[in-house]
């Protein structure tokens, strides 16, 4: 047992302004969720101009945090000012297609005003929606313009690479806007019924973060887009259960081991609308992962997946010739994780690629017939993703965590001569960064677990230049009254049974109590693509400090099958699944049990999705570790979930009949012993409300009393800051009920 405590990385931090421990506010529920927020300024979507001379950004208003407006930073005069006021372009509730209401739950986005907007690639003009049409914003002029004005829903609208177009998606077609003379060129009209244009279905959205259906041509000739045909998959009759009423949906849901839809690739030229359809092969049982248009206008590269997501191709089509060539294939004996880091340099005679084939993400050099070059980045540790290829200077920016796996870190590396690596970014902080398209400098958002992100902009060497938003935690800051009592977390590792690192993370009372000891909530996600040991700023993290401060000992554990180790780490995982998580957890709990402060008779557990199936398995599988458990909007039968996500990790029902069994949480429930709170939205629909409610029957059929919580209207994320302070004032309620803690927020 190996405990790695990272207090030369905490010292690195900037010294802030806190309350003394005298005048300390304690945090409560409501403040968690009430305005303003406790995250301070916290600007989202940050993008250079095309001209480099601005930043943009998306700013929630400070007397509503979910109302968000558009901002620019403007570096010529170091001057904040905002662009677009969104109540004053359309004020009042958001009336949205059902597409786009579920597009917006696929991207997690939550609010009102303008949550996405784009540049035009002339920087005259920012595009965005509201209310179902289309505005651009003139930065000459200062003001909005209405660009679509129908009864009819626009959807994920673009401007063309030249900004000589606006395009989007009505009533299933794909649609294209002159900028010039106002015509519109409708480029697909078949769609329709179980016919999609343009669109990206279900489980590209939700399981392939692949949010659009087409792609312009460089030349502004041509677009690519997808036709999907929904009718093979099942129908399904969904409920949605709202506090007056209950809607039901015919939804095609495509349940693992069912049909998915028909998908075929066309390129559509914008001058007659005449369309070429690519031949994608004999086996229509695939995935079309993604698309991208070579710099030369007439290649198109799309990447084609098997249904069992074991083969990976990179196709290249030529538009003109109607041909096509394979230029790479990824293979695995378990997954092949999908990625974006695609890049086709300038020269037109190589690109840049990402793979796992050597067990960690990397970056690789391929010319442009396939042939490998060389590969640039390796080591036992993943590259996150590539930020930008300078050529002129033969360099590759990429954001990875080759330091620490606590955080996210800014890179540089020689493109095409081996050569050192170098870290742009301080330790001490995770950053998510922008690079500006002329190489120059870079947006740098940075945070740490007690430090709310900061915005800078810095020279790509890493030097700072000036601040975008300091967000300094000074008297005026919401968070300052709190500060003094919010405790650092301990960081340490733990050896999973396969010898393999797992990191944890332990809040506890700035005042242990050794002789009553404490209680300890074990908050867990522990699924596939997700990391919750970081160093790295979360409101929710706010949530812990709250329970900490009412006495309990929050403790985290990233187990095998979690992301940003590996594959290797991710891959025992593979047709099992609850059972190596489940391990891991108990190993951390067992470590638990090793500390004075900590009663191990009470020692709960809570989750939410994947992280609400493992307090189930846990509460199930291993009672005597785990005395209580709060499990939200929980997977219980992988029958009942999607194709895309659980046949990547499950293989196909047919082939692992057993692993399904197995994996489900039904064939364990007999097992629970303690106290076990269930709570899900009833308009779910991800994790299906029928989830939640086969569980309930059995548990009532085999007489093991439980609680619950159903959420009306609510969809998988709960959203809505009334929603999410019952929610957690009820997992604090319960965790206080069966622990016997007294609450100190005395409103309750």
């Amino acid at each position: 047992m190996k405990v790695q405590l990272f207090k030369q990385l905490l010292l690195a931090l900037p010294v802030v302004v806190t309350a003394t421990a005298s005048n300390a506010q304690p945090l409560t529920l409501e403040r968690l969720f009430d305005d303003p927020s406790l995250s301070g300024k916290a600007p989202t979507k940050l993008k250079f101009s095309p001209d480099g001379s601005r930043v943009t950004y998306l700013q929630g208003k400070k007397e509503d945090y979910n109302r968000y407006d558009l901002w620019e930073y403007n570096l010529k005069d170091n001057s904040k000012r905002l662009l677009v006021d969104s109540q004053a372009v359309f004020s009042g509730a958001e009336n949205l297609s059902d597409e786009e209401k579920a597009r917006r739950e696929r991207q997690r986005i939550f609010g009102q005003g303008i949550l996405e907007y784009q540049w035009s690639k002339d920087g005259k003009l920012l595009l965005f929606p509201i209310n179902g049409d289309l505005y651009y914003y003139d930065l000459a002029s200062g003001k909005s313009h209405k660009l679509t004005n129908t009864e009819a829903f626009e959807t994920d609208a673009k401007f063309s690479p030249k900004g000589n177009y606006v395009s989007f998606i009505r009533e299933q077609n794909l649609f294209a806007i002159s900028l010039k003379d106002g015509k519109e060129i409708q480029l697909t009209k078949d769609g329709g019924g179980t016919i999609k244009n343009g669109m990206a279905e279900f489980v590209a959205q939700e399981e392939m973060s692949r949010m659009t259906g087409y792609w312009w041509s460089g030349n502004e000739q041509q677009i690519a887009f997808t036709r999907i045909d929904e009718s093979p998959v099942e129908e399904a009759i969904r409920n949605e259960i709202y506090a007056d009423e209950v809607k039901l949906f015919n939804q095609r849901y495509p349940y693992t081991g069912t049909n998915n839809v028909t998908i075929e690739l066309g390129v559509v030229k914008l001058e007659n609308q005449q369309i070429d359809w690519v031949d994608l092969g004999k086996d229509k049982d695939i995935y079309l992962a993604r698309a991208k248009w070579l710099n030369d206008h007439n290649t198109l590269s799309y990447q084609w997946q098997d249904r069992a997501q074991q083969k990976l191709e990179l196709r290249f089509y030529d538009s003109v010739t109607k041909q096509q060539t394979v230029a790479l294939t990824e293979t695995s004996n378990t997954w092949i994780n999908l990625h974006f880091d695609l890049h086709f340099l300038e020269d037109k005679k190589h690109f840049i690629w990402a793979s796992e084939r050597d067990g960690f993400k990397h970056l690789y050099l391929y010319n442009i017939s396939g042939e490998l070059i060389r590969q640039i980045t390796s080591g036992d540790w993943i590259v996150e993703s590539l930020k930008g290829v300078d050529e002129k200077k033969g360099v590759v920016y990429f954001a990875g965590r080759k330091d620490t796996p606590l955080e996210s870190h800014f890179y540089q590396v020689p493109l095409f001569k081996k050569g050192k690596i170098r870290r742009i970014t301080e330790l001490g902080k995770g950053h998510k960064v922008v690079l500006a398209e002329d190489y120059r400098t870079f947006i740098d958002k940075a945070s740490a677990i007690n430090l709310p992100s900061n915005v800078a902009l810095r020279k790509v060497d890493g030097s700072f230049v000036t601040w975008l938003e300091e967000n300094a935690l000074d008297d005026s800051h919401p968070l300052t009254p709190y500060l003094s009592d919010l405790v650092e977390p301990e960081y340490g590792t733990l050896k999973a049974d396969d010898g393999q690192t797992l990191h944890y993370r332990l809040f506890k009372p700035k005042r242990l109590n050794r002789q009553q000891k404490h209680p300890v909530i074990v908050s867990v996600y522990g699924g596939p693509h997700a990391q919750r040991v970081v160093n790295a700023w979360h409101k929710r993290n706010l949530y812990y400090q709250y329970l900490v401060q009412q006495g309990y000992v929050i403790f985290q554990l990233d187990n095998r099958g979690s992301y940003n180790r590996g594959k290797q780490f991710e891959d025992p995982i593979y047709k099992q699944l609850g059972v190596v998580e489940v391990a891991d957890q108990i190993k951390g709990v067992e470590y638990l049990r090793t500390l004075d402060f900590v009663d191990p008779q009470r020692i709960g557990i809570y989750g939410h999705s994947y992280g609400g199936y493992m307090a189930l398995m846990t509460m199930f599988k291993a009672g005597d570790y785990f005395k209580a458990g709060v499990s939200g909007a929980p997977v219980t039968d992988w029958a009942l979930y999607d194709t895309h996500y659980t046949e990547r990790y499950l293989s196909h029902p047919k082939t692992n009949a057993k692993g399904y069994e197995q994996s489900a949480v039904f064939p364990f429930a007999d097992g629970l012993k303690g106290p076990l709170l269930i709570y899900h939205g009833m308009a779910d629909d991800n994790v299906l409300f029928t989830h939640a409610t086969k569980l309930f029957k059995q548990l009532q059929d085999q007489g093991k009393h439980f609680e619950m919580m159903t959420y009306p209207g609510s969809k998988h994320s709960l959203r809505g800051k009334k929603v999410q302070q019952h929610l957690y004032q009820t997992i604090t309620n319960f965790f206080n009920r069966h622990f016997a803690v007294e609450a100190k927020d005395t409103k309750h």
